[in-house]
């Protein structure tokens, strides 16, 4: 039996596809070693993690740790988004102080407080797309973009009826500001590696 056979004969036997059918096909694929791999409305995106992005959230995750434990901060970690199949692996998750596990001990998209997506070529569109959509729709109060090819980020807050209605951008070097956030930080962002 090939790998195609299995997956049909799964959809058959499910009858409906989902991100649990999908994510079980993926659990048996032959995926390199590295490779962050996520589904954004139904379509499965695959890309590497380098070394810049890699200390990107890297970054991230140091300053978080001044207000958010280990235990509420997650990367590359799948959350099931609203929407058709979003089964995201943001690069860097935090989580509420209220923030529980469903019964298949994943976090709830309901919990999360901020999301970091660091730009890969790839997959820059579904960062500054889909994935912005879906975030504000699922209301998370703080999403920010880490763009090293341009050495930007893009700040989005105040999400209302499926949108963002705050954007703030600057260069690498300049603080986030988040003290008037969920968050209650400033990122620091001047060693934000360029690529």
């Amino acid at each position: 039996m090939t790998v195609l056979d299995d997956r049909i004969e799964m959809a058959e036997e499910c009858g409906e596809l989902t991100l649990d059918v999908l994510f079980e096909w993926l659990e048996k694929m032959p995926i390199p070693e590295g490779m962050k791999v996520e589904i954004v409305g139904g379509n499965i995106f695959m890309s590497p993690q380098r070394q810049t992005h890699w200390e990107i959230i890297a970054a991230i995750y140091d300053q978080l740790r001044a207000k958010y434990p280990r235990k509420r901060l997650a990367s590359d970690v799948r959350i099931d988004f609203p929407g058709h199949l979003n089964g995201f692996a943001c690069d860097m998750t935090a989580m509420a102080e209220r923030s529980v596990k469903d019964s298949k001990g994943r976090w709830r998209y309901q919990d999360v407080d901020f999301v970091a997506e660091v730009i890969s070529k790839d997959t820059a569109a579904n960062d500054y797309g889909q994935k912005k959509d879906t975030y504000a729709a699922a209301e998370v109060p703080v999403y920010l973009i880490v763009d090293p090819y341009s050495g930007e980020w893009h700040l989005h807050t105040l999400p209302k009826d499926g949108k963002y209605h705050n954007d703030v951008s600057f260069s690498f070097g300049e603080d986030i500001d988040l003290t008037g956030t969920v968050v209650g930080l400033v990122l620091k962002t001047d060693e934000f590696p360029h690529d």
